[in-house]
């Protein structure tokens, strides 16, 4: 705004902008000001010294953790955990938005669309505990069915074989309801008159799902898979905390649980921060990266 505008429209709409000011201090507090945190990479951080008296070091915890015998598979987990999330879950919330979108019973519509969403209420500590029971190579009902049907009862957790599956399916199962709802208030803005132009030269439901309902949403399934690129580094802390253990290490130890091991239970600070700063450069360059490429092929981008 030029010559003052700003004020007068401050002025106008105090009251809008008093409404954004909980969430301007939430992440001015919780996100910006622990920033400073970031320093004790670069320090022999001693909690007891302080940031400004512990000494600095600079890139030794850096170079430390790369030459970590065992940092390489960690990130190798990482990737490969995020990327299986990614390749296999990102698609499940758009295919059941279609299909929930061509259901007519209003009824069955809401019930089923319900029972997938709630899932994502339930807490990774909740859904856990299910699991362990549920996944148990004893008394287990997934393995009382593969008994049934003949099989050999597996330890899903315990077998580094199956582990990274079994993260994969629980994540898709907690989160693709909510995927759903996005997608799906998406297509809801879809405007009705290309259906019915589309029915009337005879187009089928395949055809109108495929020419109408993907192109149209296309800009949310771009978004959504650029923030999906971002979180590539982060496998989902909470989930694989609750599940794993040493025995699946070697497929199942990502970063963040390497940082919480060496930064909360070794109190190793400076270098588990070291791990975290690698960690968030690696998601800056890769969603920086898909959003120059999407506003490249003039797509919508997040910014």
């Amino acid at each position: 705004m030029v010559g003052g505008g700003w004020q007068k429209d401050l002025a106008k709409n105090k009251y809008l902008y008093m409404l954004l000011l909980p969430g301007i201090l939430y992440f001015v507090i919780f996100k910006y000001v622990p920033m400073w945190g970031v320093t004790i990479a670069f320090q022999d951080f001693n909690m007891f010294k302080g940031y400004w008296n512990s000494p600095w070091v600079g890139l030794d915890h850096f170079t430390a953790l790369f030459k970590g015998v065992d940092f390489g598979q960690k990130f190798w987990n990482t990737l490969m955990i995020s990327l299986l999330k990614l390749v296999f879950g990102f698609p499940v919330p758009i295919v059941l938005a279609l299909l929930l979108n061509e259901l007519r019973l209003v009824t069955f519509k809401k019930v089923t669309q319900t029972i997938l969403y709630l899932p994502h209420f339930v807490s990774w500590v909740v859904l856990s505990g299910i699991m362990v029971v549920f996944l148990n190579p004893g008394d287990g009902l997934i393995n009382g069915i593969i008994q049934w049907f003949g099989g050999t009862s597996i330890d899903f957790l315990n077998s580094t074989e199956w582990f990274r599956t079994v993260l994969v399916v629980s994540d898709i199962y907690k989160g693709a309801g909510w995927g759903t709802v996005v997608y799906l208030a998406a297509i809801s803005n879809v405007d009705p008159q290309l259906y019915e132009a589309a029915t009337m030269d005879g187009a089928s439901t395949w055809q109108k799902m495929w020419r109408i309902t993907l192109p149209s949403i296309k800009s949310v399934i771009i978004v959504l898979g650029i923030l999906s690129l971002g979180g590539i580094m982060s496998a989902g802390f909470e989930q694989i905390l609750l599940l794993y253990n040493p025995i699946v290490y070697p497929v199942g130890d990502v970063i963040d649980t390497y940082v919480y091991r060496r930064g909360i239970i070794s109190a190793d600070y400076s270098l588990a921060m070291a791990a975290d700063v690698f960690k968030s450069l690696i998601a800056l360059i890769l969603i920086s990266g898909t959003n120059w490429l999407a506003k490249r092929f003039g797509e919508e981008a997040v910014w």
